[in-house]
């Protein structure tokens, strides 16, 4: 069966450059990701602009909130890749271990960055397949999901502070929404206050839906 099993290959250094160009597949496709989400993030910051020329500070802040929510999703992919790479130096180290010693070794950056990684969705599956591959060459110990499950960060459950929602409508609006909470519904375009319960109308509020579906999609 030799080391990793009947459909493995039987040699460690090809398999090492097997895993490495997986790495890189995968890293290609979360750039991809990154691209795409930006695609929608800048749909979404015309729309918040065009939205405080109207005074719908309503709109605007549910379009602020897409925004830092697309933001924090390409900062977590990067993470991801962050830590990609961080495996694929350490398959580099592994081949120069394999030269001297002629054997793989076990790693603690690789086990902690595999366990990062399998509970990243756009990369699991892959993730979950080299793990299994690792452990059967001896490069990491047993993964327990149930126990990366509770890592999850608490803060996708949270709503958006504030805060963020202000130094975004700040950021996008040129400083005429956004410098404080209580301020928000005064700092609003000349000639284009609205009180601060203003209704969203039906054809902007479809539109936002469609934006915010188009977001969930590609953070999934």
């Amino acid at each position: 069966m030799g080391l990793f099993g009947k459909s493995g290959p039987t040699d460690p250094k090809e398999q090492v450059n097997e895993w490495c160009h997986k790495i890189r597949k995968e890293g290609y496709q979360l750039d991809r990701q990154i691209r795409a989400i930006q695609r929608e993030e800048e749909k979404v910051k015309r729309s918040l602009k065009e939205a405080a020329k109207k005074g719908d500070k309503s709109v605007c802040i549910v379009l602020a909130k897409e925004v830092i929510r697309a933001r924090k999703a390409i900062n977590k992919i990067y993470t991801s890749k962050a830590h990609l790479n961080s495996i694929q130096m350490q398959m580099k180290n592994q081949l120069a271990t394999l030269r001297v010693a002629g054997s793989l070794q076990k790693s603690t950056e690789v086990m902690q960055a595999m366990q990062r990684l399998i509970k990243v969705p756009e990369v699991a599956a892959t993730m979950r397949e080299m793990s299994k591959e690792m452990m059967r060459a001896g490069i990491i110990e047993e993964m327990l999901e149930d126990t990366m499950s509770s890592m999850e960060d608490p803060e996708e459950m949270e709503e958006e502070a504030q805060e963020e929602v202000d130094k975004v409508l700040w950021e996008l609006t040129a400083g005429a929404l956004g410098q404080a909470p209580a301020a928000v519904t005064d700092n609003l375009p000349a000639g284009a206050a609205v009180a601060a319960g203003a209704s969203i109308d039906v054809d902007d509020e479809q539109e936002l839906e469609e934006m915010q579906s188009r977001l969930q999609a590609l953070r999934s």
